[in-house]
Order: structure tokens, then sequence, then C-alpha cells
């Protein structure tokens, strides 16, 4: 039998360098494939049987605003009774499977993305903007989920009480909690979506399962490979929909035991406010597992390497266009080599290329019109909170098709209480803030409301020593970037505002979807 022990992470594919031009072409391929794919009709997908509804939902390819990606039902109001009656009647018989067969399954998932993975890798690039070695790491995060889950699932399975009292058998059971709602984002829209729903089922629940509408042909592919694996119809219900009919419906009924959510500060706030609320006919306190937003940080200290410490801000804040909550978004700088940085920062930025992520480029476009919008309007409040090093501006060419590219923006001398230096931008923008010392530096660096990422850059290990005691932040990193967790070895979920430090990743993440059963029989 498999073992949480034997855990290991998918190797990640390279593509770059003649070594790997195997692996280029078999990507271009696959991108050539899935784009003979575009702009089919998925379903509504509840107990099994498929709907269609008279609104749709059509996400487009950010860099390509006018290629419909896929089109989709969109569930509202009058789907929350029939996904709900579907996920409970699925729940009775699903509950009961030994964890064994549950765990099997997930293994299948697994083996499905691993023996597909250019092909999820496309629909990451196509529908979500990513390049090439960012839809990889995607896809190889929701293979780990899958392989760390299913081994946890047969570790809780095995699970046994500290102590036997004499004259008794004691036994502790970690049993399923019933049906959730799996609330999942555009921005790992395979990895968190995956991850979510399958600590959900392989502890024994069902699922109604509502993918961002920036990204609902990814979840449908994951679904498509569920159902290949052999999942019985119910078990998870694929649910495309409004958040403010749908979403908001399933939240609020009675019968939803648990919602786990990925996305905004704002979203995550009312969808526990919701939850909070008890219902007519609600016989528990429904759990939230919630993973929000973040403001992160970078401390570079004055001892710190400097040429390490611009990559790994540069990278982290500009990776993935600045669309994660890990990203970071100020970087705190000792003032005896602000200077000095800034101008090495700018000199990075400067080199980043910029393009359809479908010919792998670094950096591609944010994921929608909304988003672009909402980013520029940072970027001129960074204009009065700060002055402008880099970029600033959204790129408009022929060959951009229109999409909806912004240049990595780099704002300076930032106050650490300004908007810039306190709001969540999502999007490749970056304050730069000066700090007088280490000391200073820590203090800026937890004054903002949340606590998700950071990394602190330096050769000191006192200071090092200091970082992990007081910078509080779920994930802390040490001369490396902050973002990037890895399953396994960084379970991943911030403080504060930043959620419920669910740590996703992490071998105890089931206990979220499970609650524990003491049995004592006397003999």
């Amino acid at each position: 039998m498999r073992s949480i022990h034997d855990f290991a992470n998918e190797p990640v594919v390279r593509f770059q360098g003649p070594q790997n031009a195997g692996n280029a072409h078999a990507m271009r391929d696959a991108i050539a494939k899935i784009r003979g794919e575009l702009g089919r009709e998925y379903d509504l997908v509840i107990g099994g049987k498929r709907h269609r509804t008279p609104e749709k939902i059509r996400s487009l390819n950010p860099a390509r605003p006018s290629e419909i990606v896929g089109v989709h039902q969109k569930a509202g109001r009058e789907h929350v009774e029939p996904a709900m009656e579907a996920a409970l009647s699925a729940f009775e018989s699903w509950k009961n499977v030994p964890a064994k067969e549950r765990a099997e399954l997930i293994f299948r998932v697994a083996e499905i993305l691993r023996k597909r993975k250019f092909e999820f890798n496309a629909w990451l690039i196509l529908e979500a903007g990513k390049n090439w070695d960012e839809a990889e790491a995607d896809t190889c995060e929701a293979i780990d989920f899958c392989e760390l889950y299913a081994r946890a699932a047969l570790h809780l399975a095995e699970a046994k009480p500290v102590v036997q009292i004499p004259g008794e058998r004691d036994a502790l059971r970690y049993i399923a909690l019933g049906v959730g709602a799996v609330i999942a984002p555009w921005n790992f829209p395979l990895a968190i979506l995956c991850g979510m729903t399958v600590a959900s089922i392989v502890c024994g629940n069902t699922v109604i399962l509502k993918p961002s509408s920036d990204s609902p042909t990814i979840a449908a592919k994951f679904f498509e490979a569920l159902e290949e694996a052999g999942l019985p119809p119910g078990v998870v219900n694929f649910c495309p929909g409004s958040g403010a009919t749908f979403g908001h419906g399933i939240v609020e009924h009675p019968k939803t035991r648990f919602i786990a959510f990925t996305g905004s500060r704002d979203v995550g706030l009312d969808i526990h406010l919701r939850a909070a609320k008890t219902q007519p006919g609600q016989i528990w306190i429904k759990r939230t597992i919630l993973e929000m937003g973040g403001k992160d940080s970078i401390i570079v200290d004055a001892d710190a390497d400097l040429d390490a410490a611009v990559e790994g801000v540069a990278v982290s804040a500009f990776g993935f266009q600045g669309q994660k909550c890990s990203a970071c978004s100020r970087a705190i700088v000792d003032a005896k080599i602000y200077h000095a940085f800034c101008e090495k920062l700018r000199e990075r930025a400067g080199r980043i290329e910029i393009g359809d992520p479908a010919d792998n480029v670094y950096m591609g476009p944010v994921i929608n019109e909304g988003a672009m919008k909402s980013i520029l309007n940072y970027i001129e409040i960074g204009r009065q909170d700060g002055r402008l090093l880099a970029g600033g501006n959204r790129l408009v060419s022929p060959a951009l098709r229109n999409g909806y590219f912004i240049e990595p923006t780099v704002i300076v001398d930032v106050d650490p209480k300004a908007r810039l230096a306190q709001e969540e931008v999502f999007g490749p923008v970056l304050a730069v803030i000066e700090s007088r010392d280490f000391e200073h530096a820590l203090a800026i660096a937890n004054n903002t409301e949340y606590g998700l990422t950071g990394a602190v850059y330096t050769t000191s290990p006192e200071k090092i020593e200091r970082a992990e005691r007081d910078f509080h932040t779920g994930n802390l990193y040490i001369n490396r970037k902050c973002t990037g967790a890895i399953v396994g070895a960084h379970p991943f979920g911030g403080f504060n505002m930043s959620g419920t430090d669910s740590k996703a990743g992490g071998a105890d993440y089931l206990y979220l979807f499970t609650q524990a059963k003491s049995i004592a029989r006397k003999l």
C-alpha cells in the first residue's frame, strides 16, 4: 500500500535549451491540438446528468480576447436545490466507500493528469494566460495534490488513539463531513481547484464545484478526468455559475456542511459571514476553509547578496504577471543599499519579455479587461504615492492582438502606509519602500492586514532567527523568492486577512475535511 512517507513531487518538465527540444516540440503540438477544440460548448453536470441553460459563460483567451476558449452553461439559483439533492444522495453511499478505494480513484486521476500533462498545460496557457513553465508547475502541483492527499487519506484511515485503556478496544475514526461547496479561483485553475476537490472527496464528502467564470474550461477538463477515473455520479457536480445567485445559494443552503474557497479577501469574508448565519433546518456549524489575499513583502537587508535579492524580487513580483496571492507586492530595502537596489531592479524589469504565452515568453496578459483596468488604476494611484521607476503602461500593438498586457511596473519611494503599500493589486505592480534598518523593515513588513508569504534576504544568522520569530506570515522564505510553494515541503496558507491558515499541500490538510469520532468498546 502506498504511504505518505513515499510521496515524491511530480518531476517538472523543462523546455529551454537544445537538450529539451523534444519537450518544446511536444508542447507546441499540444497547443496546436487544443486550438482545434476552442469554442466547444460544455454542460452543467448534476448527478451525472447533463444540462444546458439559456444564459452562457464564454471564457476568452486573455492574450487574444476575440478567441473564445469555451462556452459554458450558467448555473443560477434554480440549480441550487438539484445540485444539493444530487450531492446528498451520492453522499449516502460515497461516505461508506473504503478509504483505500477512494484513494485508488484519486491515484487514477493523478495518472490521467500525468499522461495528458501537455494538454492540460495548453489549456492553462490559452485560458489563463500562463507561460509554459507556469502552466507546467500548475499541472504538476495538481498531480502532487492527488498523490499527497490520497496517501494522507490512507494514513487517516489507520489513525489510532494515543492510549488503549485495559479492558477496552479504543478507536479513532476520521469520518466525512457531508456536502461541500468548492469555489475555485482562476489564477491556479487546475492545481487549486483539483486540490480542494480531491481533498474533499478522498475523505468521503461530496462536492458542488463552482469554478471561476474566467477559467471554466480547465475545470471542465478536470471534471472529465474525474469521470474517466470512475467517479460515481453526484460525488462531484460541475456547476459554473454566477457568484451572486448560484454561489450565494450554495453557501447559504442549510445542507451545505463546508465551503472551501480560494480568492479575494472581500469575497472570502462575505462567504464567511453568509456561512455563519444559521439557516432554518440547519443542524451544524458550517466550516469555512478560506485562502484569501496577500500584500506580500520581501525584506532586503544591507548585507544581502544584492544580485540574488533583485532576481528574487523580480520573479516574485512579475511571474505570472503578479497574479498570485503569494506574489511580492512590496520590496522593503535597507537605506544603505536602496539606490543601488532600485537601479538594478529597473534594469532587470526592463529585460522582461512580454507577449503571447503560447510563444513561451516570460510575461503574458492579465486575466481580463476588468482586472487590467483595476491594475492601471492602481498604477495611477502609485504615481501619486511614489515615483514611477519602470513600466506603468498597457501595451498595445498589432502583434499583441488587443490582449490585456501591462508592463512590469516598479514604483519607488512609497510610504509604508500608502494605498499602494496596503491594498492588494493582483497584477505586475511592485512598491519599493525604504527602511532605516532591519528592525524598521520588520515593522513595515507586519503593518498590513494580511499575512500570507514573505521573504528575507540577509547573510546574518541573527537576523534570520529574528525573522523566523517575528515576521508574521504563514509562509516565510529565507534568501529565496516568496512564490513557488512546493506541495509537501511548503504547506501553504496565511494569517490574518489572508485566510484560515489552512495549509494546503500539507499532510494535515485533510483534518479540515473530516470530523473525528472516538469509539470505545468494552471487551
